[in-house]
């Protein structure tokens, strides 16, 4: 427990602070609603608050430097940019908390390719789509798991909240499932031995593969839950430039020349290229 020692004028102090909650100043639920200052109702005005992942390229990830990069960092800032918002803080958090983070109001948003479900939905609001894809499971070239049948009876690693321990929960049920915080955490148990296999999505395992020497033994479609940004209920104003700024990266061409830099020879879902490109069928990226 820590104790706390206050002088007269902090006593003084916190007296006011508490005569400013009551009357619905300093650091009440409504200093956070929309005004002509903070029309998105941000916690810091001019600042997005995002929590993201620190370790799961090419999405999000921390480089040499410690600073956040990857396709859903550089598209999210774009789209900020485009609502008038230049001031993007990314923290990294532990994926099985980060909804309820921004649905409490740590945070503005999530963004870590994070798949739009209707559970996900009981917690938080979503932006429009922007990515939909492959779910992929990886393992030692020694291990002997060839394909999804071959999980039965296997130690499974997933991460905590993601679709893919969804997935497995309903698909893997004769797998032992061991749950992780991170990506990166679960291919140190493969590597190991701790754990027989991972499930993740699609590119990040491509970037596991390489540098581990692990290889896929089943990728499984999953477009029925494409990637949005997080952000909690009743942000309307906010949700509202989101989805602008979104339309307008993906209809100049934006988001193509994103996904080229961050995915190069992955197919690429057309759904999200400018209209006048828009072909075919979607094809793969992935969600979490």
């Amino acid at each position: 427990m820590i104790k706390l020692n206050f002088r007269p004028a902090a006593l003084a102090a916190a007296a006011v602070a508490a005569l400013l909650a009551l009357s619905g100043c300093g650091g009440s639920p409504a200093a956070n609603s929309p005004s002509a200052e903070n029309p998105y109702g941000l916690i810091q005005p001019g600042t997005i608050r995002v929590a993201s992942l620190g370790d799961s390229k090419p999405y999000t990830f921390t480089d040499g430097s410690g600073n956040f990069t990857g396709f859903d960092v550089e598209l999210f800032k774009d789209v900020a940019h485009r609502a008038g918002v230049d001031n993007v803080v990314f923290t990294g958090q532990d994926f099985s908390g980060l909804l309820a983070a921004v649905a409490n109001g740590q945070f503005d948003v999530g963004v870590a390719a994070i798949g739009i479900t209707d559970k996900r939905k009981e917690t938080v609001d979503f932006s429009d789509g922007y990515l939909a894809g492959y779910l992929t499971v990886i393992t030692t070239k020694d291990s002997g798991i060839k394909d999804a049948d071959a999980l039965n009876g296997k130690r499974l690693g997933v991460v905590q909240g993601t679709l893919q321990e969804a997935y497995a929960v309903k698909n893997f049920t004769s797998a032992q499932l061991v749950r992780f915080p991170d990506n990166n955490t679960a291919i140190s148990a493969v590597n190991s031995g701790a754990v027989d296999a991972h499930f993740l999505d699609y590119e990040a395992a491509k970037e596991y593969q390489e540098q581990f020497g692990l290889v896929s033994a089943a990728d499984i479609p999953s477009f029925d839950a494409p990637a949005g940004f997080a952000i909690a209920k009743d942000k309307t104003a906010f949700k509202e430039a989101l989805n602008k700024g979104l339309a307008e990266a993906m209809e100049d061409g934006t988001w193509k020349t994103l996904y080229q830099k961050w995915f190069p020879g992955s197919p690429m879902p057309e759904q999200y290229l400018p209209k006048a490109e828009q072909t075919s069928s979607p094809a793969p990226t992935a969600s979490k």
